[in-house]
């Protein structure tokens, strides 16, 4: 196995399709993403300032490098609507070479 993965999947969420959509659109413009799936609504539960919440929220799951992944953070964090948007990383531990190929050149790493 490769020192570092050789992709992120990197998932967020928000509370309309139309800023789910934003966000993907964004962060493909700007080339921190070659792709972004926006997932139907889902029902989160989740505990916010003490109290137990409840809410329809749309997913978003990005594909992205290593080397884009601070500069996605930073831009979906400066976009993002929400006091502290969910923002993690998932290790790609094997994915076929020529989707890794095409992922790389879709990004650039600022």
């Amino acid at each position: 196995m490769p020192a570092s993965p050789p992709l992120f999947a990197v998932l967020t969420t928000t509370d309309s399709a139309e800023k789910a959509h934003a966000l993907a659109q964004g962060a493909v413009e700007a080339r921190l993403a070659a792709c972004a799936q926006v997932f139907a609504p889902m029902t989160s539960v989740y505990r916010w300032q003490n109290a137990i919440e409840s809410a329809e929220e749309w997913q978003v799951l990005f594909k992205t490098t290593p080397a884009c992944y601070d500069a996605l953070e930073a831009h979906l964090t400066a976009v993002h609507d929400y006091d502290t948007p969910e923002i993690i990383a998932f290790p790609v531990v094997r994915s076929g070479a020529a989707y890794a190929a095409w992922v790389r050149a879709e990004t650039t790493a600022p």
